[in-house]
């Protein structure tokens, strides 16, 4: 039996003995007996009466072993120009100010902090130092709308919020205080105190009765011991879009988070403690908080703290320059993010091979990884391209090429296989497991692994309802996909995703595929749309590579006449309008439920997690055009 195959079943037969001894590779302050339990809800929990504190395991363990001189933290803001290190020893001392800072403020165990920031070291230092104290963090994308941000402080009732002055894109500064204000003013939950990290580009005029600067309580607080927390204790809730428009408070828990980063550092990523591991996204998203700050610390490794973006500041060489500069052995970004560079550099011109010796690999997840993107970084960088299959619920990867245990062949299109601890099953309508090939629910057979939500935060009925009692025994993870004879899996895109022609459920991602593969296409999407005869209709939008010159009339032949060699024609795929850009969110998710909406031209809600409005206006303007166009 292969390796894989080994630590697969193993964690599948004896999840609490293979749980154990990964919980065992950490620092407790008082290990846990009972590895797998359930609670009151009937929900399984892992490690319920060991005791802990995760900035404990983050920080000062690898100082008490000695190595409070290995670099820790690297900021590095392309944005302001300012790039800065600490290594473990200060970041320790610093997380310890902070977590004093706020207990000055009155912040306790359990009491909860929303952090309303920008990609600053102060973000890091909040969220470990709430750690420290037993305090729960709820990070808020820096730049939400002001009605997002009151939404969740309703849901979470912090005591404390902290935000920046501003937050810096490309070109343009945001200030972040006026959106606080009216977010505060909005809700029926105040906070007791607001602190502001003031930024030397832009600074926040601040109200007296409620406002506190950051650096001045910082320069006054004393250093906080860390408080031991239970395992099942709360460490964060961290939001993610619902079905009913209210956010989902998702809920991850200190211990089995500890455990299940630990473990991901070494089986998936298979990271060098002394190495260098790069997330190029936001702590305001779940990789963020997984793999910017908690799994390399915990693991011990360097993590970067990256205020750019991947072209633009200042060229779409900005990732390879990070990675040479800083030796970074694993890269980890989303597929859009790729995208966003093939766009601009399209035959690859800013790669330069022999300044990546360090790479071992570039980790991709957050939405499908289509095949012609894998192909162009992997060709143009000569790395290994692993694409990964995750959610915010789970908090790690649920599939992918586990590189720490044995590296698989790459299949394009595929997240691999399960990892250890994760057992997945394709089922059909009536929760009955499906052939090979066949595509289905993708749905997680209970025991979930430590790190995965157990619960909503103060809305139970919505967890279970949301994700359980669909399948009973089973988690529904919302995407479908298929299981091929090889045991890997094909992730198709959300369930919401499958569109309906003629009575036939035809996935969109696999006509993205095809589409995406044609030689002038930098980036597409396809959605259904509303069709009397059908029911539904695939529409392509595509992007083209910078510079790239096509008669749309025959481009549009083409890329029907592929995908009806690749799917058939059972597709109806017929057409194709060229955008100048996607409308996305700001962590790069296509919002396609909206560009069907304009496509359908029904009336649509601008969301407040998009990264450009005008790129909407832009499309209207596109589809009316073409069917001007096509109607004569």
């Amino acid at each position: 039996m292969l390796t894989y195959e080994r630590e697969y079943q193993f964690a599948k037969d004896y999840p609490e003995i293979f749980w154990g001894e990964q919980a065992d590779k950490l620092d407790w302050f008082q290990k846990p007996q009972t590895i797998l339990s359930v609670d009151e809800h009937q929900i399984e929990r892992w490690f319920s009466d060991g005791v802990m504190n995760t900035a404990w395991m983050a920080l000062d363990y690898h100082c008490q072993q000695g190595r409070g001189e290995q670099t820790a933290l690297i900021y590095d803001s392309p944005a302001t120009g300012v790039q800065k290190q600490w290594n473990y020893q200060a970041l320790r001392d610093d997380v310890a100010r902070v977590a004093g800072m706020l207990a000055a403020q009155g912040v306790t165990k359990g009491d909860r902090v929303v952090l309303y920031m920008p990609m600053i070291p102060e973000a890091v230092m909040a969220m470990l130092a709430c750690a420290r104290l037993g305090a729960i963090h709820s990070v808020v994308f820096g730049g939400f709308a002001p009605n997002e941000l009151a939404v969740r402080i309703e849901d979470a009732e912090p005591k404390v919020l902290i935000t920046a002055s501003c937050g810096i894109e490309v070109n343009k500064v945001i200030p972040y205080k006026p959106l606080v204000d009216k977010a505060i003013m909005d809700s029926r939950w105040k906070p007791e105190q607001v602190i502001i990290v003031q930024r030397p580009v832009h600074t926040a005029e601040l109200n007296q009765a409620r406002d506190q600067d950051w650096q001045r309580l910082f320069e006054e607080a004393k250093p906080h011991e860390c408080v031991p927390v239970r395992a099942t204790d709360p460490l964060y809730i961290l939001y993610t879009s619902g079905t009913t428009g209210k956010p989902k408070g998702v809920v991850r828990d200190n211990g089995g988070h500890a455990v299940a980063m630990k473990y991901s550092m070494s089986a998936i990523y298979n990271m060098p403690q002394d190495g260098v591991f790069w997330a190029a996204s936001d702590v305001g998203w779940v990789v963020g908080h997984s793999y910017i700050v908690y799994g390399p610390l915990i693991h011990g490794c360097a993590t970067i703290l990256y205020e750019g973006k991947p072209v633009r500041t200042p060229d779409p060489g900005a990732f390879w320059r990070v990675c040479q500069q800083y030796q970074v052995d694993i890269l980890f970004s989303a597929p859009t993010a790729f995208r966003a560079i093939k766009k601009e550099d399209p035959h690859g011109e800013w790669i330069h091979r022999d300044s990546l010796q360090s790479l071992q690999a570039i980790f991709m997840a957050g939405e499908r990884l289509d095949p012609p993107t894998l192909e162009w970084v992997q060709s143009h960088t000569d790395k290994p391209v692993i694409d990964h299959w995750w959610q915010t619920e789970t908090g790690w990867a649920i599939a992918g090429n586990p590189l720490g245990i044995e590296t698989m062949p790459i299949k394009p299109g595929s997240s691999t296989k399960a990892t250890p601890g994760y057992v997945v099953e394709i089922l059909n309508e009536q929760g009955e497991p499906q052939q090979c090939g066949q595509q289905g629910y993708v749905a997680l057979k209970r025991p979930l692994p430590p790190g995965c939500l157990p619960t909503i935060w103060r809305n139970h009925d919505r967890f279970e309802s949301g994700y359980l009692s669909q399948f009973p025994g089973y988690y529904v993870s919302g995407d479908g996909g298929y299981v091929d004879e090889q045991g890997y899996l094909f992730i198709m895109g959300r369930i919401d995703d499958v569109i309906n022609v003629a009575g036939h459920r035809l996935s969109t991602g696999e006509m993205e595929e095809v589409v995406g593969a044609h030689p002038a296409v930098a980036e597409c999407a396809v959605i259904g749309v509303h069709d009397a005869l059908k029911g539904q209709l695939p529409l392509g939008l595509v992007v083209l590579k910078n510079g790239m010159k096509v008669d749309t009339h025959q481009l549009e032949l083409e890329l029907v006449g592929q995908v009806r060699d690749h799917i058939g024609a059972i597709a109806c795929f017929h057409h194709a309008v060229v955008v100048e850009r996607l409308p996305k969110t700001r962590s790069g998710k296509i919002l396609r439920r909206v560009i069907r909406q304009i496509a359908d031209g029904e009336s649509y809600t601008v969301p407040s997690t998009i990264d450009d409005p005008l790129s909407l206006s832009e499309l209207e303007q596109a589809l009316h055009h073409d069917i001007d166009h096509k109607t004569g």
